[in-house]
């Protein structure tokens, strides 16, 4: 049905022993849970969940590429926003939130080295203990130098920090609910296992889930979509851990109203598992990545709400653009017409409107910071959201 292909044997024990746990909390709950339940065991379920089992993620070998992998280019442009960021500020720390392979960290701490901006500290939150295997390794073999720079952590750190919280593609794995509006009334997809097989419920949705969709614009009978109301909380946690900095918030997604726009029937809900994307997330339970869309909008009201200033919103073109992305393009043609040649074509990758450029979006986050950010100076675009 989904022409994927099939994992091997461990890897479907694996993915049977979630299931098993999954159904098991299906029953003590009365017989259905949300989708965010579901969805947070299907990805974070210790030692059984997606971004928690020892499986590759990334790369070639991997289920997607994210921009890190695509070129150093990436990293090396945020190298310079970040460096900017440092220049009016005491404490100069990075924090970034599931580092997956390590690649984004250590290409910006080798360009902050460059640019004689290193970090007081690289913290990595990282709750998979694979992945933090996989970045210590990493970082150990391409800079070991700088090895005593990086520490990892299972939580927010205690003591308030000041510098660069980053966030790649960290919103679209946050849990989500599911629902659609059916003869006007609005109703939740709920998850049920039924004759061996987990399957939507859809019941008609009472108390916050109904009331949080009553606020968003008219829908069309049969309309489904998602919804996340775990933004508020993430985002006062980390408005309490930042004293003064940016937070970079990178994912592909796009304003409220096209977020919910009524030609969007079937929502945003995408699988992934070894670079074939579907949108069955009942599929190869744990084996796969189930993300969703980001609502640029509502991220920048939770932000708002938790003491945090809304400073810039761009495309992730304009962004790498703004931090000099072509200056670097041209250093590589002077190294060697191979690496240029090479580079140019990540480079189409990362801004290319059918690739990531467009789909992709940079929302900057400040707390008791004031300086202008290069990333926006092209095009900001704060008026769409």
């Amino acid at each position: 049905m989904h022409a994927l292909p099939t994992p091997d044997q461990d890897a479907l024990k694996l993915s049977d022993k979630l299931k098993q746990k999954i159904s098991s909390v299906i029953s003590s709950e009365g017989g259905s849970i949300s989708f965010a339940r579901f969805m947070e065991m299907a990805l974070y379920e210790p030692g059984l969940g997606y971004y928690s089992a020892g499986l590759a993620k990334f790369g070639a070998e991997g289920d997607f590429i994210t921009a890190p992998e695509v070129s150093p280019l990436f990293g090396q442009c945020f190298a310079r926003q970040i460096r900017q960021v440092f220049s009016s500020l005491d404490q100069r720390v990075i924090l970034e939130f599931g580092a997956g392979s390590g690649r984004l960290a250590c290409d910006i701490l080798k360009a902050l080295e460059s640019l004689n901006a290193l970090p007081d500290a690289y913290l990595i939150l990282e709750v998979s203990a694979d992945l933090r295997d996989r970045q210590q390794q990493l970082i150990a073999t391409e800079i070991p130098h700088l090895e005593d720079k990086v520490e990892w952590l299972e939580h927010l750190p205690e003591n308030k920090i000041s510098g660069v919280i980053l966030a790649n593609e960290v919103l679209d794995a946050l849990p989500v609910e599911r629902f659609q509006i059916d003869n006007r009334q609005i109703k939740e997809q709920r998850v049920t296992f039924e004759k061996n097989k987990f399957q939507f419920l859809t019941v008609t949705s009472s108390g916050s889930l109904k009331q949080a969709v009553e606020m968003i614009q008219s829908l069309p009978d049969g309309y489904v979509s998602e919804i996340n109301r775990t933004l508020p909380a993430w985002f006062k946690s980390l408005s309490d851990t930042l004293e003064s900095g940016v937070i970079f918030c990178v994912d592909y997604g796009c304003s409220h109203n096209d977020y919910y726009h009524p030609d969007r029937i079937n929502g945003s809900l995408i699988c992934h598992y070894r670079h074939r994307a579907h949108d069955d997330p009942f599929v190869y339970i744990g084996l796969q990545d189930i993300s969703a869309s980001v609502d640029f909008t509502m991220v920048a009201e939770a932000a708002f709400s938790c003491g945090l200033t809304v400073e810039g919103y761009t495309t992730q073109a304009y962004f790498l653009m703004s931090c000099g992305l072509v200056d670097l393009l041209d250093e590589e043609k002077e190294k060697s017409s191979e690496q240029y040649l090479r580079s140019s074509q990540q480079v189409k990758t990362l801004t290319l409107p059918g690739e990531m450029g467009k789909r992709f979006k940079v929302l900057a986050l400040t707390k008791e910071f004031d300086e202008p950010l290069m990333g926006f100076e092209i095009n900001n675009l704060l008026e769409r959201l």
